[in-house]
């Protein structure tokens, strides 16, 4: 679901990253009201689990891949505004280091994974789950939504891809940016996460969501349920970290590449036929680790590197805006 660059013409990635600016800050102010210093600092680890999860990918139907995004999982511990604030920080060193995702379309991809997929997401868990839901109900609520958040999110980005040759086009009526259409990019993106993609996203949540409500659940937000969970530790959490970390190169099994994430050479052999021009004189950018790999190093030993990279950013940076956030009676946390 990480759109490149050149797939969204200049216009719509300035339209989306401007759509961002006040969803962000909105974000920021909301989260320096409602959590804690401590519970800021965490959104560094729950960034860390939808950083991970993304690097995990799975076969899909056509023989594309795709990912858990884990935006509903981080809603429901911390609330949307912090895994809007948590998924755009992972987007934005994906996309800076690794080269997954555009820079021009980061505001895209957070639209799409960062705002839309979260805040849907735990809508749908709130309405199902209720004010005091039991334990079975919450599994299922944060299954549901997290399926659904998962799911909208993949249509508005097949919209963003289907409309572009209908915006965007040469006299000859080839595309200038992604070659197509809606009928293509709404199956081609929708069918899979349905099947597939939604499902890992369900699971996926709703067991790191247990898992941290029962090890740790001091540091969650408990909109979920009136009851209190008790105290715990993060000593379990970062070693699922760790464990999830080491595992990662299970994702390097997936073969084949997420549909709208080919190369311009690609796009000519996926039933496009052609090049459109604004991938041959397109923005390109140089990652320092692209696709996840460094200096030559096997692909698994590069891609563990990488995950380290990325969870050590996400702790670090949620840990030192932590610091500027007024430290409240942890009490009433």
């Amino acid at each position: 679901m990480h759109i490149p660059d050149n797939y969204l013409s200049p216009a719509t990635d300035a339209v989306l990253a401007v759509a961002m600016v006040p969803i962000w800050v909105r974000s920021a102010r909301k989260v320096q009201e409602e959590l804690d210093q401590r519970q800021v600092s965490f959104i560094g680890m729950a960034a860390a689990f939808s950083f991970l999860l993304m690097m995990f990918n799975v076969p899909l139907p056509g023989g594309t891949t795709g990912h858990a995004v884990g935006g509903t999982l981080i809603a429901c511990l911390l609330g949307p505004h912090a895994a809007c604030l948590a998924v755009s920080v992972a987007l934005g060193i994906q996309a800076v280091l690794f080269g997954d995702g555009g820079i021009l379309a980061f505001g895209a991809n957070c639209f799409n994974m960062a705002f839309v997929l979260p805040f849907v997401g735990y809508a749908c868990f709130r309405l199902i789950a209720g004010s005091a839901p039991s334990p079975g109900r919450r599994m299922v609520a944060l299954f549901v939504g997290s399926y659904v958040g998962l799911n909208v999110a993949a249509l508005v980005a097949a919209i963003e891809f289907g409309i572009q040759p209908l915006l965007f086009h040469d006299a000859a009526g080839q595309a200038l940016y992604c070659p197509y259409p809606l009928s293509v990019s709404v199956p081609a993106m929708c069918i899979p996460h349905l099947l597939v993609a939604g499902v890992v996203e369900g699971v996926a949540t709703v067991a790191i969501y247990e898992f941290v409500a029962r090890v740790a659940p001091e540091y969650l937000v408990h909109k979920a349920s009136e009851k209190p969970l008790g105290k715990g530790s993060l000593v379990p959490v970062m070693a699922l970290v760790a464990a999830l970390v080491v595992a990662t190169p299970l994702g390097l099994m997936a073969e084949g590449t997420a549909w709208g994430e080919w190369g311009a050479d690609e796009i000519a052999e996926t039933g496009a036929g052609y090049v459109p021009a604004g991938f041959e004189n397109g923005f390109e950018w140089e990652a320092l680790m692209p696709d996840y790999s460094f200096g030559g190093l096997p692909d698994a030993v590069a891609y563990i590197l990488s995950a380290v990279a990325g969870v050590a950013l996400l702790v670090i940076a949620f840990k030192l805006v932590s610091s500027f956030v007024g430290k409240r009676d942890m009490a009433a946390a």
